[in-house]
């Protein structure tokens, strides 16, 4: 009789633990500028993204919420922190800064040096894995889509994008690198060297075919961390 009362006990519990299990979502808190800002509207890439994580019946194992602000650089995005992400207590942060450090330079007279844009990304960083919030970063994009090197920001962005990719070599953290996905779908999809309309509509924020391929890189990338 006790056998069969500490059976039932054992199924009972499994039972609780497996529902409780399957209710607690991953919340992920996606961090940035514009093009963040604009990934929770209709087709952004977060909107695309929980499609994705639908159509793999995943639904129930990921929350995502936006955090992007037009115009942020990355002391922005340091000043943010406490109250845009963590009082949220994510489980996983994707990091997808760097466009307005670069582009506000020649644009406005402003953006983020680069040494500065390493220091205040590297303390934004250790601060969110200080939290136990797992970490994944991307590299900026495109500032105009021509692929031989002929946009105006295309050494910078490179510049910082190395340092970016450098820094989650380092430190063993997951890397979107979004720079090269661009770069590499715009060589086989933009024949005429448009420096627009591939995957931006104005050189920077995304189209529906930007969010897509955006939305994969990261999703890819998700799904590893457990």
């Amino acid at each position: 009789m006790n056998k069969l009362i500490l059976f039932t006990l054992f199924i009972a519990a499994m039972f609780l633990l497996s529902a409780y299990r399957s209710d607690r979502k991953k919340k992920i808190v996606f961090f940035g500028d514009s093009i963040t800002e604009l990934g929770v509207k209709s087709n952004g890439y977060i909107r695309v993204l929980e499609e994705m994580i639908r159509n793999e019946d995943k639904s129930t194992q990921y929350e995502l919420v936006g955090k992007g602000i037009s115009g942020n650089k990355v002391y922005d995005l340091f000043l943010r922190m406490e109250e845009d992400v963590l009082k949220l207590q994510p489980h996983i942060v994707v990091i997808y800064i760097g466009v307005n450090d670069i582009w506000h330079k020649s644009m406005m007279g402003t953006g983020t040096d680069y040494d500065k844009f390493g220091k205040f990304y590297q303390a934004i960083v250790d601060k969110m894995k200080a939290s136990g919030i797992q970490v994944i970063l991307c590299t900026p994009a495109v500032i105009g889509e021509r692929y031989d090197g002929t946009n105006q920001q295309d050494g910078e962005l490179n510049h910082y994008s190395n340092w970016i990719r450098n820094y989650a070599a380092d430190n063993h953290l997951p890397l979107v690198d979004l720079r090269a996905a661009f770069l590499n779908y715009s060589k086989t999809h933009n024949p005429n060297n448009q420096d627009s309309r591939i995957l931006t509509y104005d050189r920077v924020h995304l189209n529906d075919a930007g969010n897509k391929l955006v939305a994969e890189q990261m999703w890819e990338k998700i799904k590893t961390i457990k």
